[in-house]
């Protein structure tokens, strides 16, 4: 499985939510760096973060764009975060339902035919004045 094939897969069980989908392409000891969050290392804690996301927020992914390393050994991806704001996450305003449309990217690397590191980007301030 190429680099591309493995990212386009990750992000093809992301919008059927399909958690296991997901995990299926990390790596056992996955770097998940997340927007304005601490590093969660391991697949368990990306999973845990699954978990909290699908409470708080129903989100679907679109215009997605995937560029990956001559090498395979990193990629990138730049989509539009399609969501609803379902449960108050700590710290951020109150849900009620709240429609959002959010430019994103991530960032990957590769080894072995599984994903060692995801860092996700987006603009929060932007986000909290779409849902306030």
């Amino acid at each position: 499985m190429t680099t591309g094939s493995l990212i386009a897969r990750y992000f093809d069980a992301f919008n059927r939510k399909d958690r296991a989908g997901m995990l299926d392409c990390l790596s056992e000891d996955v770097a998940h760096h997340v927007n304005e969050g601490r590093v969660r290392l391991g697949k368990a804690a990306f999973a845990e973060f699954c978990d909290h996301m699908d409470r708080c927020y129903d989100e679907t992914l679109t215009e997605l764009v995937l560029f990956e390393a001559e090498d395979g050994a990193r990629a990138a991806a730049e989509y539009m975060v399609n969501g609803a704001y379902l449960s108050t996450d700590e710290g951020l305003p109150e849900a009620r339902g709240q429609s959002y449309r959010l430019p994103a990217g991530s960032f990957f690397s590769v080894d072995g035919g599984k994903i060692t590191r995801v860092v996700t980007y987006y603009n929060l301030a932007d986000w909290i004045r779409q849902v306030r």
